[in-house]
């Protein structure tokens, strides 16, 4: 045969697999129904195993192996039919639904911000931007700024959540899960890293520099250079202040540059990053669920069993909606040896066909997710 016989096969018998495929997906959808009146699972791995095994049982292991990698695709897409129509209107949707009819069209101009730091952190920045007249108040660590939201104290917390250099703050998410808080807002700022002493203090003389983990990190290979003793503060704005009022003529902070004038330090030198391209993404967190108009990412963390195929079953159900996702990012869980808890973001309008649906399956069959929220960046 020539190649238009061969194609002319091939459409033939993609004719008939489509029909049948069609035909196979309704019956899927009679099974859902029977399902969900039997309070039966969705997911029966004994009877996916013996299909493929039928399947395969006369076929060589080259073709058995593309014959269960096919089937295994087929399994997934016609689990997710039967997931939608079972859990379809489920406590997050219509959360989520009631959430977008009662938020105000956009965030109040003044309120009250809890910020991790002190006058001059990145997280005041990030509140100014994101609130024309904030009241802020100042707190220690990152749980007293889930503290100050949870009794009232702050309607809203700023906190960092990734950073393009260093990843993800693992610890604000844990405290995301912990408090069962939203993400109503984000920003990323760019990061501006100087080397901030009293003034007239030349850098040959500097013996100590004071800053925050992260800002050390993204400072290494300059820090490595001047070879002295590192520091490491709350924030970058503490590490500012430390210096401002320490007495000392051989200390040095990292911090930005704004906040060096706040605390009258000169700047040494402004070219200590290890990347220019650097930049933090902060959110605005709250205890109740806001959806503001204009939300197009949505963020959810879950965690998976070290099996195969465990990861390919949730990236597939939203991959299906044909979302980019802007963040894929995992980490060992402490404790639970392979065990995983991964965080992902992707961009769709809480409108987008199909999404909401495919939440409720999310929160109903992935006992550990988490929600986080659907908003918009500035």
């Amino acid at each position: 045969m020539d190649m238009k016989e061969i194609r002319q096969k091939i459409d033939s018998l993609d004719d008939t697999i489509k029909a049948a495929f069609e035909e196979r997906m309704e019956l899927c959808a009679n099974m859902a129904a029977y399902k969900k009146a039997n309070g039966l699972p969705v997911f029966h791995p004994a009877r996916e195993r013996e299909i493929v095994a039928r399947l395969t049982a006369d076929m060589d292991d080259s073709m058995a192996t593309y014959t269960k990698v096919l089937y295994s695709t087929l399994f997934e897409v016609s689990r997710s039919l039967q997931s939608k129509r079972i859990y379809e209107g489920g406590k997050l949707s219509e959360t989520i639904k009631a959430a977008e009819k009662t938020t105000a069209p956009t965030l109040p101009t003044t309120c009250t911000v809890a910020c991790q730091g002190t006058e001059g952190a990145n997280s005041q920045l990030a509140a100014e931007k994101l609130f024309s007249i904030p009241n802020i108040m100042f707190m220690t660590n990152f749980e007293d700024v889930f503290h100050a939201v949870a009794t009232g104290l702050c309607r809203y917390g700023i906190l960092p959540i990734s950073n393009s250099l260093r990843g993800s703050v693992t610890e604000v998410y844990d405290l995301m899960k912990k408090h069962k808080f939203y993400i109503v807002k984000s920003i990323k700022l760019r990061v501006e890293h100087t080397l901030a002493a009293k003034r007239g203090t030349q850098l040959e003389n500097i013996k100590e520099v004071f800053s925050h983990p992260q800002a050390i990190g993204q400072c290494s290979m300059f820090l490595e250079k001047l070879g002295i003793k590192v520091t490491e503060c709350k924030n970058t704005a503490v590490a500012a202040r430390m210096v401002a009022e320490s007495g000392r003529d051989d200390v040095a902070a990292i911090c930005n540059p704004a906040c060096a004038a706040l605390y009258n330090l000169s700047v040494v030198s402004d070219q200590i990053a290890n990347n220019d391209n650097n930049y933090t993404r902060f959110i605005c967190i709250s205890k109740e669920l806001e959806v503001y108009p204009g939300a197009n990412k949505t963020s959810i963390m879950f965690t998976l069993p070290h099996v195969p195929g465990s990861l390919f079953s949730i990236i597939a159900k939203f991959a299906a909606l044909g979302v980019n996702f802007s963040k894929i990012e995992s980490r060992p869980i402490p404790g639970k040896d392979f065990e995983y808890m991964f965080y992902l973001d992707f961009d769709a309008p809480i409108s987008a066909e199909g999404l909401l649906e495919t939440l409720d399956v999310f929160d109903a069959e992935y006992e550990g997710g988490t929600f986080l929220g659907c908003y918009s960046e500035i």
